[in-house]
């Protein structure tokens, strides 16, 4: 037994002698899976030419653009400095505003109220605020700005014509197409027909056709005065029905009634009736309205 204890122990050591180490244990130091060993590359070589070539081909293509730019700022600034002296020289100033046309417009006060004066410069001055002053005025129908350089400004322009009085609640004078303008200063009327009858909701409410109903009564006065013969006329009362009465100086009353193709006829037959009145001042009324070959005449009663 104890040379078997023996051979057991010598023949394991001898076992553990021999035996070939393991590849791997765990005190083995293995490289990373991933770590790679790389050779040093060698330096890239710069083609300085190339790059010459590539930067030269760029600059071609933008020198168009960039002498384009050039001339466009030399332009810009050569023409801002043109606007800058034509608006700031005293070679443009204005000496001289011109007004034409006026009439019964005083041509100093007009200058006065202008939103250009003398010394101004002459391109500054904003024509449209020119006429939009000018035609603020109610006399003014037209009117237009010009500039003549270097110093000058002229306006023409074009004034109203007042040719009756209507009655609109209050007095507006208008002009030969029947348009209420301005309402009527003291003495603004003298010697001009007074047209009634028209209602100021109703102008109001259809200006055009107002106007025309002016117009047209109008328009019978200038065939009543072909005849020297007939009474001055100094109101015309007008109605929605279109007829129309006319009232001399003296009162009398002259119903014309509708104004359409038959008014020659009856104011013949009126020229027949008047003149056989004569002087007799007693007529206080004269019917026209129906028939074109009588006259009717209504006296005052004593």
């Amino acid at each position: 037994m104890e040379d078997l204890a023996e051979d057991g122990r010598g023949g394991v050591a001898r076992a553990r002698a021999d035996a070939t180490p393991p590849a791997t244990s765990r005190l083995t130091l293995r490289p990373g899976r991933n770590r790679r060993v790389t050779k040093s590359e060698p330096a890239r070589r710069v083609d300085v030419r190339a790059i010459a070539d590539a930067c030269g081909r760029a600059l071609r293509r933008s020198l168009t653009t960039i002498v384009a730019l050039i001339v466009v700022s030399a332009i810009g600034g050569t023409a801002w400095a043109g606007y800058r002296f034509v608006l700031t020289s005293s070679r443009f100033a204005v000496t001289t505003i011109e007004i034409h046309g006026a009439q019964r417009l005083d041509v100093d006060e007009l200058r006065a109220a202008l939103p250009v004066h003398a010394g101004d410069n002459v391109f500054a001055a904003s024509l449209d605020d020119v006429v939009a002053q000018l035609r603020a005025n109610p006399w003014i129908e037209a009117a237009d700005a010009r500039r003549v350089l270097p110093h000058a400004i002229v306006i023409e322009l074009r004034e109203r014509s007042a040719a009756a009085v209507v009655e609109l609640d209050d007095r507006y004078l208008a002009d030969a197409n029947g348009r209420a303008f301005k309402r009527a200063a003291a003495g603004e009327g003298d010697g001009l027909p007074l047209v009634t009858g028209i209602a100021r909701a109703r102008y109001l409410a259809d200006p055009d056709a107002a106007a025309r109903t002016v117009q047209n009564a109008l328009g019978v006065l200038a065939t009543w005065r072909q005849s020297a013969e007939r009474p001055a006329i100094v109101e015309l009362r007008v109605d929605p029905r279109g007829t129309l009465v006319l009232v001399t100086a003296a009162g009398v009353t002259i119903e014309l009634g509708r104004v359409d193709a038959t008014l020659p006829a009856r104011l013949a037959a009126f020229d027949a009736a008047w003149t056989s009145l004569g002087d007799d001042a007693r007529a206080r009324a004269v019917q026209i309205r129906v028939r074109t070959d009588r006259a009717t005449v209504a006296f005052a009663s004593h």
